[in-house]
């Protein structure tokens, strides 16, 4: 019977979709990498998805999320995405977590209940403490590194950890991991130097807030305001949400 999912299944199958139609995956930050992958699981049928980011929805969010509207500003990035994937698969049970991962708040979130998770969060604890407890879970695990002040989509590529190369976040997670003797981790990162953000008064967050009244974590904390687009981050989640597919699916070409 011809459905909304009929043209993933001529690529994997009755038995693919299966698979993922009873799958449970978690995506942690939900921003412009993450987003994008949240949108395309759903698309190809993916049962269960736990949404995890306290962020809500800015002006300067537009950019590059894909559920960033003008009616959506101040709205809370996870009940936006979970609205807009009943809008795709009214099947697909789906839970919005108000929460911020980082050590201090991990012990919240059980990952041994998960098929795989995705970390799109851009904060490094929380990155590493997914890392090592997917790790000591036995759960796949996918990464993204640094994906702001870039502007070649093109030279995204899908590599271990310790394959990686040029990507000053990927250095830092290589060096911590090793650490913690972490023998692997899948992660989506480029070899493009990044650029430095130009300087402007009238567009920079530092003197210009325009985050929603009772936003906790704003971008001004940061010591640089990073650039994005609307094509780097969101072609890193894509290859995220392909690389889960086909690990989930046991998809190969050969």
């Amino acid at each position: 019977m011809i459905g909304a999912f009929s043209r993933t299944e001529l690529i994997f199958g009755k038995e693919g979709m299966e698979v993922l139609f009873g799958a449970k995956v978690a995506v942690f930050g939900i921003g412009g990498v993450g987003g994008y992958a949240v949108e395309a699981l759903a698309r190809c049928g993916v049962g269960r998805l736990d949404l995890f980011d306290d962020d809500k929805i800015c002006l300067t969010n537009i950019n590059r999320q894909i559920h960033a509207l003008r009616s959506s500003i101040g709205k809370y990035k996870t009940e936006v995405a979970k609205e807009r994937i009943a809008e795709i698969n009214p099947a697909a049970v789906v839970r919005a977590n108000k929460l911020f991962y980082i050590p201090e708040t991990s012990d919240q979130v059980d990952l041994t209940q998960y098929s795989y998770i995705i970390d799109a969060i851009d904060t490094v604890s929380g990155k590493i403490e997914l890392a090592v407890k997917a790790a000591a879970g036995r759960v796949p695990i996918i990464s993204s590194m640094g994906a702001g002040n870039k502007v070649q989509a093109a030279a995204l590529e899908v590599a271990d950890i310790y394959a990686t190369s040029v990507c000053p976040l990927a250095r830092v997670m290589r060096r911590e991991l090793r650490k913690r003797g972490i023998p692997k981790l899948k992660v989506v990162y480029s070899k493009e130097p990044a650029i430095d953000p130009k300087e402007d008064t009238d567009a920079s967050c530092k003197s210009n807030c325009v985050c929603p009244p009772g936003t906790e974590r704003k971008c001004t904390h940061r010591r640089q305001i990073p650039g994005s687009n609307a094509f780097v981050p969101p072609g890193a989640g894509l290859i995220i949400a392909g690389e889960v597919v086909k690990d989930l699916t046991g998809f190969s070409k050969e």
